[in-house]
């Protein structure tokens, strides 16, 4: 079986996931995709997998066009560890016949169910597209899946799926189709129905000396000439075709930002789009992803907004900072009922405050000496549908997308649409001195930093660095006691697995 794909694009409405993609897989071949968050690995996968169709360009299976779904010739592995945690290695391999039995995808009242696992099923409604209708209809089904009182042991929505963990020893998965198609057919227009919806008001430090920061490190560590660098709002102003960086303040102060899902990588994330689409500012995300963000720094990433639950790499353009989304360790006021502030359907409204008042606020507010004002309400699609001017709508967008077609023929045209990272080959670490030895790099990535100077004592485990891998971050600890002599390998730079990244003078 070989697999051929051809000028491959895949696009977004006005976001460029994939492009000019050729590649082709011999039979019996075994290959793997890396690269930064959001360059379109899962994207590509679900093409291969007929979940998602091309823009343009072709793929083939021994020379024939892709079935519009899976089937035997292509499956999944979720990436979740147990999907079928009640199962041996051998068992989960035998399951074959009974996937093959069963079809993965149900298409019944315009959802579409996909088998996910021994125990689990996915909702999904829609073309992959931002639509505040279809994540109203994700919450009509969750309640009425509820008030159903159906034997579920968890339930998780999404921005237009919802994914069921039901407990199979309860109701087979044909009779929770059955159910869940009376359910749906019973379901009233995303029209008809108002949700509670609180106004959270959010202190915003304007592009934060550490939100500049995160910038300026990437800048001279990762990619000196990314177009989004010096400054992230001067991108998403020029992207956007706005007129100076006073209309791009004004336009994400302006904004209800609403929030469609919780835990976007990071604990309590928001994912949250404005309600009103002339305040919908779209930008690429970074790419490569940078190595280090700062806790609760607030940014865009395609035409959605994210504040970051905790510090760590991320790929959203940024404009701020904020409070924190998350409290592990005290119940205060704002943290009454759950560790998260936010809920679904909340409206996010940010409020300007300096750099300092900000400093002290995020000092205060795990501890409850912090209000946070919250406003309760309702959240009317209908109405704030009837509220939209359809004239002044379509402008904004033909702007944005003039706009952002103008900045992709720049790019071109200065040879910044594509990117390889240069690292250098392999380090020259030259020998390692007599009565020292050298601290490894245990898998490929970025060192992200050092705990440790050199001249510093350490202990054997102690973390000496950290090198950020795929979004996650791993420590690097010394394998001896002793003092480190030199460092190796300067923050930003990457490294594969084995490669010195310092040398410990051991004791």
């Amino acid at each position: 079986m070989s697999i051929v794909v051809q000028n491959l694009w895949k696009e977004y409405g006005e976001q460029v996931v994939l492009q000019n993609i050729d590649l082709e897989i011999a039979p019996r071949a075994f290959i793997a995709l890396v690269g930064p968050s959001g360059c379109g690995k899962t994207t590509f996968l679900r093409m291969l997998l007929g979940q998602e169709q091309p823009t343009r360009g072709t793929i083939t299976l021994d020379g024939a066009p892709l079935p519009p779904e899976p089937g035997p010739d292509r499956g999944v592995v979720f990436q979740r560890y147990s999907v079928f945690p009640h199962m041996t290695v051998l068992q989960n391999v035998m399951a074959e016949p009974e996937l093959r039995a069963n079809r993965l995808i149900g298409r019944t009242f315009g959802a579409t169910y996909r088998r996910q696992g021994d125990e689990d099923l996915l909702v999904e409604y829609g073309a992959m597209t931002l639509d505040i209708g279809l994540r109203l209809r994700v919450q009509l089904l969750m309640q009425a899946v509820a008030e159903a009182d159906l034997p579920m042991l968890d339930v998780t929505p999404g921005i237009r799926s919802l994914q069921l963990h039901y407990d199979r020893e309860k109701i087979s998965r044909p009779d929770l189709l059955r159910e869940l198609a009376r359910i749906e057919a019973a379901l009233p227009s995303a029209d008809q129905v108002k949700v509670p919806s609180r106004t959270v008001w959010l202190p915003l430090s304007w592009n934060d000396p550490q939100a500049e920061l995160a910038m300026r490190k990437y800048q001279e560590l990762v990619r000196p000439n990314a177009p989004w660098c010096p400054s992230n709002i001067e991108f998403i102003r020029r992207i956007n075709g706005l007129p100076d960086e006073d209309a791009v303040k004004q336009t994400i102060f302006d904004a209800r930002y609403l929030v469609m899902g919780l835990g976007d990588v990071y604990l309590g994330a928001p994912v949250a789009t404005p309600v009103d689409p002339r305040h919908r500012l779209v930008t690429t995300k970074y790419n490569p992803a940078r190595t280090w963000t700062p806790e609760n720094a607030v940014g865009i990433g395609g035409a959605y907004m994210c504040i970051y639950g905790m510090e760590g790499p991320g790929g959203y353009q940024l404009f701020g900072r904020t409070i924190q989304m998350w409290n592990t360790w005290r119940r205060t006021k704002s943290f009454a009922q759950n560790p998260w502030l936010l809920d679904h359907f909340d409206q996010v409204r940010f409020f300007p405050v300096s750099h300092a008042e900000l400093a002290e606020y995020r000092e205060a507010f795990p501890h409850g000496r912090y209000d946070v004002r919250i406003e309760e309400g309702v959240f009317d699609w209908a109405a704030e549908k009837a509220a939209q001017d359809p004239a002044e709508v379509a402008a904004g967008k033909a702007r944005q997308q003039a706009a952002f077609d103008a900045e992709r023929a720049r790019w071109k045209a200065e040879g910044l649409d594509q990117f390889e990272a240069d690292d250098g080959g392999v380090l020259d670490t030259g020998a390692i001195p007599e009565g020292c030895t050298g601290v490894e790099s245990p898998v490929p990535g970025n060192v992200w930093k050092y705990l440790v100077a050199p001249g510093g004592r350490v202990a054997a485990g102690d973390a000496i660095a950290i090198v950020e891998s795929m979004k996650m971050e791993i420590t690097v600890r010394s394998p001896a006691a002793g003092i480190l002599r030199e460092t190796r390998a300067a923050p930003g730079r990457t490294v594969h697995a084995g490669d010195i990244l310092a040398v410990l003078e051991t004791e």
